[in-house]
């Protein structure tokens, strides 16, 4: 759905799956230090909305998905994946309860594939899911941001879920692109589906245990492989950071491959230019890489900052002859 806020002038239509939204407005820099300093916002509206209602909802959506959810407080923002019985990312919704039903957004066409396994594992509970993007927006201001919500207006965090007609009005902000908030999102250190994940990622890859993923909930799909990780072994592969050489005009791509010792390692998922440290990435590599390793991001040399450490799983201490047994 084409954002109207595209015929602002100087608007420059992102890249694929965001081009129904704005990248910039002509000045990315100072669109990035705007939106940090809380004076405008970013326009999310491709993004796709889903609402779950019913009073069953909270102890269902736990049932189903791998964050705790059924104490959720009205207002309490957070995050949760619906994975395949291989414990690989299928879904991530960033979601909010009101009291009445909770709200979550997903990545740019995924809504109708979460809300058909959704509506599949209603059974008999009070439980009624929808999709909401035509009637709602999601737009992002900086934490710390005040706005005051418009009527019929959802906040999820940092996020504003907007009714459509009123996504014109901006919230009496300036407006910063996406290419902004990507910025900002690469050094946070903050993985988007299907740009830092695959068909074969887990959640410890990518460092969504805890933020989307809680270890001690009840069961869900997906589950027994967290948990082996989690207990027996290490993810195959890691996020890092990456700082590029700045002498270099070009960003690599998404998908671009990660090189090291003349061997491809990994794969690149958003590549940013950032108003203070400069060209930045986020990349998949092989957990084995040495994290002091020099590598090469489609050519553009890139020195690497943890994330998902290569340590990462195996937090409980196990036999090494039970352990080969195990695998």
């Amino acid at each position: 759905m084409r954002s109207p806020l595209l015929d602002t002038p100087g608007a420059v239509a992102a890249e694929t799956p965001d081009a129904d939204v704005a990248g910039h407005y002509g000045d990315p820099f100072a669109e990035q230090r705007a939106f940090l300093a809380g004076e405008a916002m970013v326009d999310r509206s491709n993004r796709e909305v889903v609402r779950v209602s019913g009073p069953d909802r909270l102890s269902w959506l736990n049932s189903l998905s791998s964050q705790k959810l059924d104490d959720l407080k009205p207002g309490q923002a957070t995050q949760t994946l619906f994975l395949d019985a291989q414990g690989r990312v299928e879904h991530h919704l960033t979601l909010v309860d009101d009291g009445e039903a909770v709200w979550g957004h997903v990545e740019p066409g995924t809504s109708a594939g979460l809300v058909a396994f959704l509506d599949k594992m209603r059974f008999m509970l009070r439980v009624e899911v929808a999709d909401m993007t035509a009637d709602y927006a999601v737009v992002s201001v900086a934490d710390g941001t005040r706005i005051t919500p418009p009527a019929g207006a959802i906040l999820v965090g940092d996020d504003v879920l907007l009714p459509r007609e009123l996504l014109a009005g901006r919230l009496g902000l300036k407006l910063a692109g996406l290419w902004a908030y990507e910025a900002l999102r690469i050094e946070g250190h903050r993985p988007r589906l299907g740009f830092e994940t695959d068909h074969k990622t887990i959640p410890h890859e990518v460092g969504w245990i805890g933020p989307a993923l809680h270890l001690s909930k009840g069961c869900y799909k997906g589950q027994e492989t967290v948990a082996r990780v989690h207990n027996l072994g290490h993810p195959p592969r890691r996020l890092v950071f990456l700082h590029l050489d700045g002498s270099v005009d070009t960003l690599p791509r998404h998908g671009a491959p990660v090189v090291h010792d003349d061997a491809e390692i990994g794969f690149v998922g958003s590549s940013a230019r950032h108003h203070e440290l400069g060209p930045i990435a986020l990349a998949v590599v092989k957990r084995t890489v040495p994290v002091d390793a020099t590598l090469q991001a489609e050519g553009v040399a890139a020195t690497q900052e943890v994330i998902v450490p290569p340590d990462a799983g195996r937090n409980v201490a196990i036999d090494p002859a039970l352990r080969r047994r195990i695998r």
